[in-house]
Protein backbone atom coordinates (compact mmCIF):
# COMPACT_ATOMS: atom_id res chain seq x y z
CA UNK A 1 0.00 0.00 0.00
CA UNK A 2 1.11 3.63 -1.06
CA UNK A 3 2.13 4.45 2.91
CA UNK A 4 4.89 7.00 3.27
CA UNK A 5 7.68 5.25 5.58
CA UNK A 6 10.60 7.76 6.98
CA UNK A 7 14.17 6.28 7.11
CA UNK A 8 16.39 7.84 9.42
CA UNK A 9 19.99 6.85 9.26
CA UNK A 10 23.48 8.02 9.26
CA UNK A 11 24.78 5.51 7.35
CA UNK A 12 24.61 6.37 3.96
CA UNK A 13 24.84 1.95 2.46
CA UNK A 14 21.82 1.07 4.68
CA UNK A 15 19.93 4.49 4.32
CA UNK A 16 20.08 3.68 0.00
CA UNK A 17 19.59 -0.26 0.88
CA UNK A 18 16.23 0.64 3.16
CA UNK A 19 14.91 2.83 1.41
CA UNK A 20 15.25 0.10 -2.06
CA UNK A 21 13.57 -2.57 0.51
CA UNK A 22 10.41 0.43 0.94
CA UNK A 23 10.20 1.10 -2.59
CA UNK A 24 9.87 -2.80 -3.51
CA UNK A 25 7.42 -2.85 -0.69
CA UNK A 26 5.43 -0.34 -2.55
CA UNK A 27 5.57 2.28 -0.60
CA UNK A 28 6.92 5.94 -0.40
CA UNK A 29 10.12 6.65 1.61
CA UNK A 30 11.52 9.54 2.96
CA UNK A 31 15.26 9.03 3.73
CA UNK A 32 17.33 11.55 6.12
CA UNK A 33 20.76 11.04 7.99
CA UNK A 34 20.38 12.60 11.59
CA UNK A 35 17.53 11.92 14.29
CA UNK A 36 17.31 15.58 14.37
CA UNK A 37 16.41 15.60 10.60
CA UNK A 38 13.76 12.86 11.50
CA UNK A 39 12.20 15.00 14.39
CA UNK A 40 12.16 17.81 12.11
CA UNK A 41 10.08 15.85 9.10
CA UNK A 42 7.47 14.38 11.48
CA UNK A 43 6.66 18.04 13.36
CA UNK A 44 7.32 20.22 10.84
CA UNK A 45 3.96 22.67 9.96
CA UNK A 46 3.76 21.63 6.34
CA UNK A 47 5.30 17.68 6.64
CA UNK A 48 4.30 15.00 4.71
CA UNK A 49 2.12 12.67 7.00
CA UNK A 50 4.55 9.88 7.70
CA UNK A 51 2.74 5.80 8.25
CA UNK A 52 5.84 4.77 9.60
CA UNK A 53 9.34 5.37 10.84
CA UNK A 54 12.49 2.58 10.39
CA UNK A 55 14.79 4.41 13.33
CA UNK A 56 18.91 3.36 13.54
CA UNK A 57 19.18 3.18 17.60
CA UNK A 58 22.74 4.10 16.91
CA UNK A 59 23.50 7.54 15.35
CA UNK A 60 25.88 10.93 16.36
CA UNK A 61 23.78 13.83 17.68
CA UNK A 62 20.16 13.11 18.42
CA UNK A 63 20.19 8.86 18.81
CA UNK A 64 17.53 6.96 18.14
CA UNK A 65 16.42 6.74 22.47
CA UNK A 66 16.54 10.12 21.85
CA UNK A 67 14.28 10.28 18.46
CA UNK A 68 11.49 7.87 20.54
CA UNK A 69 11.56 10.60 23.37
CA UNK A 70 10.43 13.70 21.37
CA UNK A 71 8.06 11.47 19.33
CA UNK A 72 6.26 10.10 22.53
CA UNK A 73 6.80 13.86 23.79
CA UNK A 74 5.04 15.54 21.01
CA UNK A 75 2.26 12.61 21.23
CA UNK A 76 3.02 11.38 17.64
CA UNK A 77 1.14 8.18 17.32
CA UNK A 78 3.89 6.88 14.49
CA UNK A 79 4.69 2.93 14.57
CA UNK A 80 8.40 2.87 14.96
CA UNK A 81 10.44 0.32 13.61
CA UNK A 82 14.04 0.63 15.80
CA UNK A 83 17.24 -0.87 13.64
CA UNK A 84 20.85 -1.77 14.90
CA UNK A 85 24.01 -2.82 14.30
CA UNK A 86 24.09 -4.43 17.75
CA UNK A 87 21.41 -6.88 18.49
CA UNK A 88 22.12 -7.06 22.54
CA UNK A 89 18.75 -7.99 24.71
CA UNK A 90 19.49 -4.48 26.34
CA UNK A 91 19.29 -2.36 23.43
CA UNK A 92 15.41 -4.49 22.70
CA UNK A 93 14.09 -3.96 25.82
CA UNK A 94 14.86 -0.03 25.87
CA UNK A 95 13.72 0.27 22.03
CA UNK A 96 10.32 -1.37 23.25
CA UNK A 97 9.83 0.54 26.81
CA UNK A 98 10.37 4.12 24.83
CA UNK A 99 8.08 3.24 22.08
CA UNK A 100 9.37 1.01 19.56
CA UNK A 101 6.81 -1.25 17.47
CA UNK A 102 9.25 -3.57 16.14
CA UNK A 103 13.29 -4.50 16.35
CA UNK A 104 15.43 -5.83 13.30
CA UNK A 105 19.37 -6.12 13.29
CA UNK A 106 21.37 -4.98 10.45
CA UNK A 107 21.81 -5.77 7.58
CA UNK A 108 17.97 -6.28 7.80
CA UNK A 109 16.50 -8.69 4.87
CA UNK A 110 13.47 -7.68 2.59
CA UNK A 111 11.41 -10.41 3.87
CA UNK A 112 11.74 -9.81 7.57
CA UNK A 113 11.60 -5.52 6.89
CA UNK A 114 8.27 -6.02 4.33
CA UNK A 115 6.59 -8.25 7.62
CA UNK A 116 7.47 -5.83 10.06
CA UNK A 117 6.24 -2.88 8.05
CA UNK A 118 2.81 -4.45 6.96
CA UNK A 119 2.18 -5.61 11.07
CA UNK A 120 2.88 -1.68 11.80
CA UNK A 121 0.93 -0.26 9.65
CA UNK A 122 -1.86 -2.75 9.84
CA UNK A 123 -1.80 -2.22 13.84
CA UNK A 124 -1.82 2.07 13.40
CA UNK A 125 -5.28 1.54 11.24
CA UNK A 126 -6.66 -0.44 13.63
CA UNK A 127 -5.81 1.88 16.36
CA UNK A 128 -6.59 4.77 14.28
CA UNK A 129 -10.46 3.24 13.64
CA UNK A 130 -10.62 2.58 16.96
CA UNK A 131 -10.09 6.09 17.55
CA UNK A 132 -12.31 7.58 15.24
CA UNK A 133 -15.11 5.38 16.53
CA UNK A 134 -14.54 6.28 20.34
CA UNK A 135 -14.41 9.61 19.05
CA UNK A 136 -17.50 9.26 17.32
CA UNK A 137 -19.50 7.69 20.09
CA UNK A 138 -18.34 10.14 22.41
CA UNK A 139 -18.61 13.14 20.08
CA UNK A 140 -14.98 14.48 20.30
CA UNK A 141 -14.02 13.98 16.26
CA UNK A 142 -11.93 16.28 14.90
CA UNK A 143 -10.35 16.87 11.77
CA UNK A 144 -7.23 14.14 12.98
CA UNK A 145 -9.78 11.65 12.30
CA UNK A 146 -10.26 12.18 8.22
CA UNK A 147 -8.53 10.12 6.42
CA UNK A 148 -6.61 12.46 3.76
CA UNK A 149 -3.92 13.08 1.81
CA UNK A 150 -5.18 14.59 -1.13
CA UNK A 151 -4.18 18.06 -2.27
CA UNK A 152 -7.92 18.56 -3.21
CA UNK A 153 -8.83 18.00 0.10
CA UNK A 154 -6.76 20.24 2.20
CA UNK A 155 -8.53 23.77 1.08
CA UNK A 156 -11.54 22.35 2.42
CA UNK A 157 -10.07 21.02 5.59
CA UNK A 158 -8.40 24.91 6.17
CA UNK A 159 -11.89 26.73 5.47
CA UNK A 160 -13.53 23.89 8.01
CA UNK A 161 -10.95 24.38 10.28
CA UNK A 162 -11.65 28.51 10.09
CA UNK A 163 -15.48 27.41 10.10
CA UNK A 164 -14.67 25.72 13.35
CA UNK A 165 -13.86 28.23 15.43
CA UNK A 166 -17.05 30.66 15.06
CA UNK A 167 -20.53 30.02 15.04
CA UNK A 168 -21.09 31.01 11.31
CA UNK A 169 -23.51 28.61 9.38
CA UNK A 170 -21.89 26.11 6.99
CA UNK A 171 -23.71 24.03 4.24
CA UNK A 172 -21.94 20.94 3.63
CA UNK A 173 -22.27 19.92 -0.32
CA UNK A 174 -21.10 16.87 -2.03
CA UNK A 175 -22.22 13.57 -3.28
CA UNK A 176 -23.42 10.67 -1.33
CA UNK A 177 -20.84 9.38 0.52
CA UNK A 178 -18.04 11.39 1.00
CA UNK A 179 -18.36 12.04 4.51
CA UNK A 180 -20.43 15.13 5.33
CA UNK A 181 -21.20 14.01 8.36
CA UNK A 182 -17.98 13.47 9.37
CA UNK A 183 -16.85 17.00 8.68
CA UNK A 184 -20.06 18.11 10.31
CA UNK A 185 -19.40 16.19 13.56
CA UNK A 186 -15.37 17.69 13.45
CA UNK A 187 -16.39 20.89 12.79
CA UNK A 188 -18.64 20.10 16.17
CA UNK A 189 -15.78 19.05 17.34
CA UNK A 190 -13.12 21.37 17.25
CA UNK A 191 -15.05 24.38 18.44
CA UNK A 192 -16.15 25.66 21.82
CA UNK A 193 -19.34 23.51 21.50
CA UNK A 194 -17.69 20.53 21.90
CA UNK A 195 -18.72 19.30 25.36
CA UNK A 196 -22.53 20.48 24.22
CA UNK A 197 -24.87 17.87 22.17
CA UNK A 198 -24.43 17.09 18.88
CA UNK A 199 -27.80 16.60 16.96
CA UNK A 200 -28.17 14.77 13.26
CA UNK A 201 -31.46 15.07 11.70
CA UNK A 202 -32.20 13.45 8.41
CA UNK A 203 -34.57 15.53 6.52
CA UNK A 204 -34.88 13.46 3.54
CA UNK A 205 -36.43 10.22 6.12
CA UNK A 206 -38.32 12.52 7.98
CA UNK A 207 -42.39 11.80 6.89
CA UNK A 208 -43.89 15.25 5.93
CA UNK A 209 -46.43 15.33 8.82
CA UNK A 210 -44.30 14.58 11.50
CA UNK A 211 -41.01 17.22 10.42
CA UNK A 212 -42.28 20.22 12.55
CA UNK A 213 -42.98 17.65 15.51
CA UNK A 214 -39.65 16.61 15.07
CA UNK A 215 -37.64 19.93 14.90
CA UNK A 216 -39.57 22.05 16.94
CA UNK A 217 -41.21 19.67 19.30
CA UNK A 218 -45.20 18.90 20.54
CA UNK A 219 -47.27 19.40 23.65
CA UNK A 220 -48.87 16.57 24.33
CA UNK A 221 -52.56 15.96 23.01
CA UNK A 222 -50.98 18.29 19.85
CA UNK A 223 -52.49 16.13 17.44
CA UNK A 224 -53.44 12.48 17.22
CA UNK A 225 -50.69 10.49 18.82
CA UNK A 226 -49.42 12.74 20.82
CA UNK A 227 -49.47 10.70 24.09
CA UNK A 228 -46.59 12.79 25.37
CA UNK A 229 -44.61 15.91 25.43
CA UNK A 230 -41.62 16.03 22.90
CA UNK A 231 -39.01 18.42 22.96
CA UNK A 232 -37.93 18.65 19.49
CA UNK A 233 -34.51 18.08 18.28
CA UNK A 234 -33.73 22.41 18.08
CA UNK A 235 -34.18 21.99 22.31
CA UNK A 236 -32.18 18.86 22.58
CA UNK A 237 -29.29 20.29 20.59
CA UNK A 238 -29.56 23.22 22.87
CA UNK A 239 -26.03 24.56 23.77
CA UNK A 240 -24.33 22.89 20.95
CA UNK A 241 -24.59 21.88 16.84
CA UNK A 242 -28.02 20.53 14.88
CA UNK A 243 -26.75 18.80 11.95
CA UNK A 244 -29.42 19.06 8.89
CA UNK A 245 -28.67 16.59 6.47
CA UNK A 246 -30.20 15.90 3.09
CA UNK A 247 -31.75 20.13 3.96
CA UNK A 248 -33.17 20.18 0.64
CA UNK A 249 -35.50 17.44 1.47
CA UNK A 250 -37.73 19.62 4.11
CA UNK A 251 -41.19 20.49 2.30
CA UNK A 252 -41.68 24.03 2.38
CA UNK A 253 -44.07 24.71 5.42
CA UNK A 254 -41.78 23.06 7.36
CA UNK A 255 -39.05 25.58 5.82
CA UNK A 256 -41.31 28.39 6.88
CA UNK A 257 -40.94 27.65 10.49
CA UNK A 258 -37.64 26.59 10.16
CA UNK A 259 -35.94 30.09 8.58
CA UNK A 260 -37.80 31.92 11.45
CA UNK A 261 -36.33 29.34 13.91
CA UNK A 262 -32.63 30.77 12.80
CA UNK A 263 -33.44 34.64 12.39
CA UNK A 264 -35.13 34.93 16.05
CA UNK A 265 -33.17 31.71 17.96
CA UNK A 266 -36.43 30.84 19.32
CA UNK A 267 -38.54 27.81 18.53
CA UNK A 268 -42.33 27.08 18.72
CA UNK A 269 -43.77 23.41 19.55
CA UNK A 270 -46.56 22.14 17.86
CA UNK A 271 -49.67 22.83 19.89
CA UNK A 272 -47.47 25.15 22.26
CA UNK A 273 -48.56 28.41 23.86
CA UNK A 274 -45.07 30.78 23.88
CA UNK A 275 -41.98 30.20 22.04
CA UNK A 276 -38.84 28.37 23.46
CA UNK A 277 -35.11 30.36 23.36
CA UNK A 278 -32.58 28.15 22.07
CA UNK A 279 -28.61 28.80 21.22
CA UNK A 280 -28.09 26.21 18.31
CA UNK A 281 -25.01 26.18 15.85
CA UNK A 282 -26.62 25.33 12.21
CA UNK A 283 -24.35 22.90 10.18
CA UNK A 284 -26.43 21.40 7.03
CA UNK A 285 -25.62 19.35 4.19
CA UNK A 286 -27.03 18.09 0.71
CA UNK A 287 -25.99 15.87 -2.29
CA UNK A 288 -28.45 17.97 -4.44
CA UNK A 289 -27.93 21.93 -5.87
CA UNK A 290 -29.76 24.09 -3.80
CA UNK A 291 -29.85 26.67 -6.06
CA UNK A 292 -31.19 24.63 -8.57
CA UNK A 293 -33.97 24.22 -5.93
CA UNK A 294 -34.87 27.30 -5.63
CA UNK A 295 -34.89 28.09 -9.20
CA UNK A 296 -37.52 25.28 -9.15
CA UNK A 297 -39.59 26.86 -6.39
CA UNK A 298 -39.17 23.87 -4.16
CA UNK A 299 -36.80 25.82 -1.67
CA UNK A 300 -36.87 28.89 -0.33
CA UNK A 301 -34.42 31.82 -1.38
CA UNK A 302 -33.86 33.85 1.89
CA UNK A 303 -33.83 29.59 4.20
CA UNK A 304 -31.29 29.17 1.19
CA UNK A 305 -28.91 32.52 1.76
CA UNK A 306 -29.82 31.86 5.58
CA UNK A 307 -27.98 28.35 5.40
CA UNK A 308 -25.38 29.42 2.64
CA UNK A 309 -23.52 31.86 4.55
CA UNK A 310 -19.71 29.49 4.32
CA UNK A 311 -20.15 27.06 2.01
CA UNK A 312 -18.45 23.54 1.78
CA UNK A 313 -18.13 21.47 -0.99
CA UNK A 314 -16.54 17.77 -0.40
CA UNK A 315 -14.89 16.58 -3.62
CA UNK A 316 -15.91 12.79 -5.07
CA UNK A 317 -13.66 10.21 -4.41
CA UNK A 318 -12.74 10.31 -8.06
CA UNK A 319 -11.03 13.66 -7.26
CA UNK A 320 -8.97 12.47 -4.78
CA UNK A 321 -7.80 8.86 -5.78
CA UNK A 322 -4.33 9.60 -3.45
CA UNK A 323 -7.11 8.54 -0.81
CA UNK A 324 -7.84 5.79 -2.12
CA UNK A 325 -4.60 3.32 -0.75
CA UNK A 326 -5.21 4.56 2.93
CA UNK A 327 -8.66 4.45 3.50
CA UNK A 328 -8.18 0.65 2.04
CA UNK A 329 -5.91 0.06 4.77
CA UNK A 330 -8.19 1.76 7.72
CA UNK A 331 -11.30 -0.32 6.51
CA UNK A 332 -8.76 -3.54 5.75
CA UNK A 333 -8.16 -3.23 9.28
CA UNK A 334 -11.19 -2.47 10.44
CA UNK A 335 -13.12 -5.16 9.38
CA UNK A 336 -10.69 -7.88 10.04
CA UNK A 337 -10.71 -7.17 13.79
CA UNK A 338 -14.60 -6.79 13.46
CA UNK A 339 -14.51 -10.50 10.67
CA UNK A 340 -11.82 -11.96 13.42
CA UNK A 341 -9.99 -12.11 9.82
CA UNK A 342 -6.07 -12.43 9.14
CA UNK A 343 -5.88 -10.75 5.80
CA UNK A 344 -2.76 -9.03 5.90
CA UNK A 345 -2.88 -6.74 3.12
CA UNK A 346 -4.29 -5.84 -0.64
CA UNK A 347 -2.27 -6.93 -3.40
CA UNK A 348 -0.86 -4.56 -6.00
CA UNK A 349 -2.78 -5.29 -8.67
CA UNK A 350 -5.67 -4.74 -6.64
CA UNK A 351 -4.59 -1.68 -5.23
CA UNK A 352 -4.28 -0.24 -8.76
CA UNK A 353 -7.05 -1.68 -10.01
CA UNK A 354 -9.28 -0.10 -7.03
CA UNK A 355 -7.51 3.00 -7.27
CA UNK A 356 -8.46 3.66 -10.91
CA UNK A 357 -12.35 3.03 -10.52
CA UNK A 358 -14.93 6.05 -10.57
CA UNK A 359 -17.00 4.78 -6.91
CA UNK A 360 -19.89 6.43 -7.84
CA UNK A 361 -20.86 5.72 -4.38
CA UNK A 362 -17.81 7.45 -2.60
CA UNK A 363 -16.21 6.27 0.54
CA UNK A 364 -19.42 4.34 1.64
CA UNK A 365 -19.06 2.02 -1.68
CA UNK A 366 -15.92 1.66 -0.76
CA UNK A 367 -15.74 0.74 2.69
CA UNK A 368 -19.02 -1.69 1.85
CA UNK A 369 -16.62 -3.10 -0.91
CA UNK A 370 -13.64 -3.62 1.23
CA UNK A 371 -16.05 -5.31 3.76
CA UNK A 372 -17.51 -7.88 1.36
CA UNK A 373 -14.45 -8.98 0.17
CA UNK A 374 -13.42 -9.78 3.80
CA UNK A 375 -15.66 -11.71 4.38
CA UNK A 376 -16.01 -13.93 1.37
CA UNK A 377 -12.37 -13.99 0.96
CA UNK A 378 -10.33 -17.37 1.74
CA UNK A 379 -6.85 -16.05 1.40
CA UNK A 380 -4.24 -14.27 3.68
CA UNK A 381 -4.04 -11.20 1.00
CA UNK A 382 -7.07 -9.67 -0.97
CA UNK A 383 -6.36 -9.88 -4.83
CA UNK A 384 -8.42 -8.97 -7.96
CA UNK A 385 -10.44 -12.16 -7.25
CA UNK A 386 -12.23 -11.05 -3.77
CA UNK A 387 -13.56 -8.04 -6.02
CA UNK A 388 -15.65 -9.65 -8.63
CA UNK A 389 -18.19 -6.84 -8.54
CA UNK A 390 -15.84 -3.85 -9.60
CA UNK A 391 -13.72 -6.31 -11.56
CA UNK A 392 -17.32 -6.71 -13.81
CA UNK A 393 -18.08 -3.45 -13.37
CA UNK A 394 -14.88 -2.03 -15.36
CA UNK A 395 -15.13 -4.91 -18.02
CA UNK A 396 -18.24 -3.98 -19.29
CA UNK A 397 -17.87 -0.89 -19.39
CA UNK A 398 -14.27 -0.58 -21.00
CA UNK A 399 -14.13 0.68 -24.51
CA UNK A 400 -11.37 0.60 -27.23
CA UNK A 401 -10.60 2.69 -30.29
CA UNK A 402 -9.34 1.29 -33.48
CA UNK A 403 -6.06 2.33 -34.75
CA UNK A 404 -5.66 4.69 -31.90
CA UNK A 405 -3.66 4.19 -28.63
CA UNK A 406 -6.28 5.08 -25.73
CA UNK A 407 -6.43 5.29 -22.22
CA UNK A 408 -9.22 3.50 -20.58
CA UNK A 409 -11.61 6.15 -18.01
CA UNK A 410 -10.25 5.17 -14.78
CA UNK A 411 -14.11 3.60 -14.23
CA UNK A 412 -13.59 1.41 -16.84
CA UNK A 413 -10.38 -0.31 -16.49
CA UNK A 414 -10.14 -3.84 -17.67
CA UNK A 415 -9.93 -6.83 -15.54
CA UNK A 416 -6.10 -7.95 -14.62
CA UNK A 417 -5.21 -11.47 -14.54
CA UNK A 418 -1.47 -10.96 -14.26
CA UNK A 419 1.40 -9.17 -11.92
CA UNK A 420 2.61 -7.42 -15.56
CA UNK A 421 -0.52 -6.37 -16.49
CA UNK A 422 -2.05 -2.70 -15.10
CA UNK A 423 -5.45 -1.42 -15.47
CA UNK A 424 -5.10 0.28 -18.97
CA UNK A 425 -4.67 -0.46 -22.46
CA UNK A 426 -1.02 -1.84 -23.61
CA UNK A 427 0.94 0.28 -25.67
CA UNK A 428 1.29 -1.05 -29.32
CA UNK A 429 5.17 -1.17 -29.19
CA UNK A 430 6.48 -1.02 -25.60
CA UNK A 431 9.28 1.29 -25.04
CA UNK A 432 9.21 2.98 -28.35
CA UNK A 433 7.65 6.90 -28.74
CA UNK A 434 6.24 7.89 -32.33
CA UNK A 435 7.09 11.60 -32.64
CA UNK A 436 4.62 11.83 -36.34
CA UNK A 437 1.29 10.80 -36.42
CA UNK A 438 -0.09 9.04 -39.44
CA UNK A 439 0.10 12.11 -42.08
CA UNK A 440 3.39 13.16 -41.04
CA UNK A 441 3.08 15.68 -39.14
CA UNK A 442 4.58 16.21 -34.82
CA UNK A 443 2.18 14.71 -32.65
CA UNK A 444 0.40 17.17 -30.30
CA UNK A 445 2.19 17.49 -27.31
CA UNK A 446 -0.31 15.98 -25.00
CA UNK A 447 -0.49 12.89 -27.28
CA UNK A 448 2.87 12.59 -26.00
CA UNK A 449 2.74 12.80 -22.45
CA UNK A 450 -0.05 10.72 -22.08
CA UNK A 451 1.29 7.85 -23.99
CA UNK A 452 3.83 8.23 -21.67
CA UNK A 453 2.22 7.86 -18.49
CA UNK A 454 0.88 4.92 -20.27
CA UNK A 455 3.94 3.48 -20.91
CA UNK A 456 5.27 4.18 -17.05
CA UNK A 457 2.36 2.55 -15.39
CA UNK A 458 2.91 -0.28 -17.57
CA UNK A 459 6.58 -0.20 -16.74
CA UNK A 460 5.83 -0.32 -13.17
CA UNK A 461 3.24 -2.59 -12.33
CA UNK A 462 0.42 0.30 -11.70
CA UNK A 463 2.27 1.11 -8.78
CA UNK A 464 1.15 4.78 -8.97
CA UNK A 465 3.51 6.32 -6.44
CA UNK A 466 6.52 5.17 -7.96
CA UNK A 467 5.33 6.30 -11.41
CA UNK A 468 4.31 9.48 -9.82
CA UNK A 469 8.09 9.87 -8.45
CA UNK A 470 9.93 8.75 -11.37
CA UNK A 471 8.34 10.67 -13.27
CA UNK A 472 8.80 13.93 -10.82
CA UNK A 473 5.12 15.01 -10.76
CA UNK A 474 2.39 14.56 -7.38
CA UNK A 475 0.23 12.22 -7.25
CA UNK A 476 -2.43 13.98 -7.43
CA UNK A 477 -1.39 15.48 -11.00
CA UNK A 478 -0.73 11.84 -12.02
CA UNK A 479 -4.46 10.95 -11.68
CA UNK A 480 -5.83 14.24 -12.94
CA UNK A 481 -3.94 13.62 -15.92
CA UNK A 482 -5.35 10.27 -16.27
CA UNK A 483 -8.88 11.94 -16.01
CA UNK A 484 -8.54 14.73 -18.25
CA UNK A 485 -7.28 11.93 -21.01
CA UNK A 486 -10.06 9.72 -20.12
CA UNK A 487 -12.33 12.38 -20.68
CA UNK A 488 -10.88 13.33 -23.85
CA UNK A 489 -11.53 9.83 -25.31
CA UNK A 490 -15.44 9.89 -24.24
CA UNK A 491 -15.47 13.37 -26.00
CA UNK A 492 -14.12 11.91 -29.15
CA UNK A 493 -16.25 8.71 -28.48
CA UNK A 494 -19.27 11.00 -28.46
CA UNK A 495 -18.42 12.83 -31.41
Amino acid sequence: MAATILIADDDAVQRRLVENMVQKCGHDPLVVDSGDAAISALTASDARTIDAVVLDLVMPGLDGLGVLAKIREAGLNVPVIVQTAHGGIDNVVSAMRAGAQDFVVKPVGFERLQVCLRNALNTSALKGELQRIRHSREGRLTFSDIITRSEAMTGVLRTAQKAASSAIPVLIEGESGVGKELFARAIHGSSERKSKPFVAVNCGAIPDNLVESILFGHEKGAFTGATERHQGKFVEAHGGTLFLDEVGELPLTAQVKLLRALQEGTVEAVGGRKPVKVDVRIISATNRKLLDLVKGGQFREDLFYRLHVLPLTIPALRQRREDIPHLLRHFLARFCAEENRNITGISGEAMAHLAQLDWPGNIRQLENTVYRAVVMSDGEQLGLADFPQSMAHAAADAKTVPGEPLIVSPSTAPAMNSGSEIPIAPLPIAGSLSMLNSSGDVRPLEDLENEIIRFAISHYRGQMSEVARRLKIGRSTLYRKLDEAAADDRTTDAN
